[in-house]
C-alpha cells in the first residue's frame, strides 16, 4: 500500500503543481510495487515471446522479483521485443491490425511505468479527453457529447480520422515530451529501451522510430500525452482564443469529435488541423476526416442535416415524444453489421465443437455483454434487432449440426422461454 499512497502523492503534487518536474522515480520501482503490479496483471492474456505464462513465473516470485530488481538497478535489463499478432478489423472482411504482445516481466515493468505516468499526467490531462483514464470511459464521453449537443446550438462538427495514430508516434517527439516533466535519466532510459526493443512479426524483428504497439500496458497512457501536446493543449491555447463561436472537443484516444458553433470557425480548423498534426507526424485520413451539419435550427426550418459516429453510435438529429428536434443515437450501421458477422463466424465455428447448454450460456454471455455496451437512451429499437437476428444467426447454425435439424421454430421459442435471452434495456442513460 505505500507504493500506491506515494503514487496518490504524486498525482496531488501533479493537480496542484502542473507545471512540476519530476525526480527519483526509479525509487518507486522496488520489490513491493512490482508485486502489486504482477497481481494485476491478467493471466489468461496471451504470452510473449519468452513464453513465459503468469503461474510460472510466480512459481518463485520473491526471487523472480528480486533478480529482475537487481538487473533494472545495473542497467542490465533489457525489454525482450513485442510479439505481433494480427487480429481481424471488424466490418472490413479481410483487414487485419497488429496487437503486440510482450514478455510477462516487461509486463510487470510497463504496469509500474503506466501507474507512474499515469500519476503524473492524468491529473493534467483536459477534460476533453476520455480514453484509457481511470475513472472515466467511452460511454461517459458518448454522454458528455450528446448533452452538449443537445443543450447548445451547433451548426456543424469534425468528424476526425487520424490515419494510424497508434502506429505513427514518433519515438523522438515522444521522448521530448516526455522529459519536460521526467527528469528521472535512468527512468527515460528504461522508456527509450522499451521503444527500441522492437516487434517480432512473423518470425521477423523489426525496428522502427515511431509506433507504440497496440496492446501494450503502457502504449494507452503514452498515446494520451502524445494527443494531449498534439491535439488537445492546441484546441484549448490556439483554436478556442480565436474562433468567433464556441468550440469545444471530445476525444476517446484517436477517435475525436470537434462541436463548432460557427461553420466558418469549422472550415478554418479543418484547414489547419493537418498542419498541425504534420509537426507531430501525424497524419489525418482526408477521406474520413469531414465536417457534418448538425444544427437543430436548420433541422427545424426543414433543411437536411448530416450524421456521425462516434465510438460504435451514429449520432443524428430526430424527434423527441414532444415533436422537439433533438440529438439522438444509435448503433452505428457498421458496427451492426460488423457484430452480426462476428455472431455468424462463431456459430459456425462453435456449433459442434460444445454442447448446445454450453454454447447457450456463452450466446447468452455474448448478447449481455452487446446490451451493456449499447443499451443507451434512444437505442432500444436497435439493440432489439440486434438480439433478435443473432438469435436466427444461432437458430440457423444450431439446424446445421447435423443432417437432421436440432430445432423448428415451435422447439426452439419454447427452449428460450425456458432459457431467456438477456432483453434489450437502457443500461446508461442520457436524461
Amino acid at each position: 500500500m505505500r507504493t500506491t499512497t506515494k503514487l496518490q502523492g504524486i498525482a496531488r503534487i501533479s493537480k496542484e503543481e502542473p507545471e512540476r518536474t519530476f525526480i527519483n522515480l526509479m525509487s518507486l520501482f522496488n520489490k513491493e510495487a512490482f508485486k502489486e503490479c504482477f497481481n494485476m496483471l491478467d493471466g489468461r492474456k496471451a504470452i510473449g515471446v519468452d513464453g513465459i505464462t503468469k503461474s510460472e513465473y510466480g512459481n518463485n516470485l520473491d526471487d523472480n522479483i528480486e533478480d529482475l530488481i537487481a538487473r533494472m538497478k545495473t542497467m542490465s535489463y533489457r525489454p525482450g521485443p513485442v510479439k505481433q499478432v494480427l487480429i481481424p478489423k471488424e466490418g472490413k472482411p479481410g483487414a487485419t491490425r497488429p496487437l503486440g504482445i510482450s514478455n510477462l516481466e516487461d509486463k510487470i515493468v510497463q504496469k509500474m511505468m503506466q501507474r507512474v505516468l499515469e500519476s503524473i499526467y492524468d491529473p493534467i490531462f483536459l477534460e476533453c479527453s476520455y480514453g484509457f483514464r481511470p475513472g472515466k470511459c467511452c460511454h461517459d464521453a458518448v454522454k458528455t457529447l450528446q448533452r452538449h449537443l443537445y443543450h447548445n446550438e451547433i451548426q456543424v462538427v469534425i468528424d476526425i480520422d487520424l490515419a494510424n495514430f497508434f502506429g505513427t508516434i514518433d519515438h523522438k517527439l515522444m521522448e521530448e515530451i516526455l522529459r519536460r516533466k521526467l527528469h528521472d535519466k535512468i527512468l527515460m532510459r528504461y522508456i527509450i529501451r522499451m521503444f527500441k526493443a522492437g516487434v517480432l512479426a512473423e518470425g521477423d524483428l523489426q525496428k522502427n522510430d515511431e509506433g507504440v504497439p497496440q496492446g501494450s500496458i503502457c502504449s494507452p497512457v503514452l498515446a494520451n500525452i502524445f494527443a494531449h501536446e498534439a491535439i488537445d493543449l492546441w484546441i484549448k491555447e490556439m483554436v478556442k482564443p480565436n474562433c468567433r463561436g464556441s468550440v469545444e472537443l471530445f476525444r476517446y484516444a484517436d477517435d475525436a469529435i470537434i462541436c463548432c458553433q460557427s461553420k466558418n470557425d469549422a472550415i478554418r480548423i479543418q484547414k489547419v488541423l493537418g498542419e498541425r498534426l504534420s509537426k507531430f507526424k501525424l497524419k489525418l485520413n482526408e477521406e474520413k476526416t469531414k465536417i457534418v451539419s448538425f444544427s437543430k435550427r436548420d433541422a427545424i426550418n426543414g433543411r437536411p442535416q448530416g450524421s456521425f459516429d462516434f465510438l460504435g453510435f451514429t449520432f443524428y438529429l430526430g424527434k423527441s415524444k414532444k415533436g422537439y428536434i433533438i440529438p439522438k443515437l444509435k448503433t452505428s450501421g457498421k458496427k451492426f453489421r460488423a457484430k452480426l458477422k462476428n455472431v455468424a463466424t462463431w456459430c459456425k465455428a462453435q456449433r459442434n465443437r460444445m454442447k448446445l447448454g454450453k454454447l447457450w450460456r456463452i450466446f447468452q454471455a455474448k448478447i449481455r455483454g452487446h446490451v451493456q455496451y449499447y443499451g443507451i437512451s434512444h437505442n432500444t429499437d436497435k439493440v432489439d434487432e440486434f438480439i433478435d437476428r443473432a438469435t436466427k444467426i444461432l437458430y440457423k447454425w444450431l439446424n446445421r449440426r447435423s443432417q437432421k435439424k436440432s430445432f423448428d421454430w415451435v422447439k426452439f421459442n419454447r427452449f428460450i422461454d425456458r432459457y431467456p435471452l438477456p432483453k434489450a434495456r437502457v443500461v446508461h442513460p442520457l436524461f
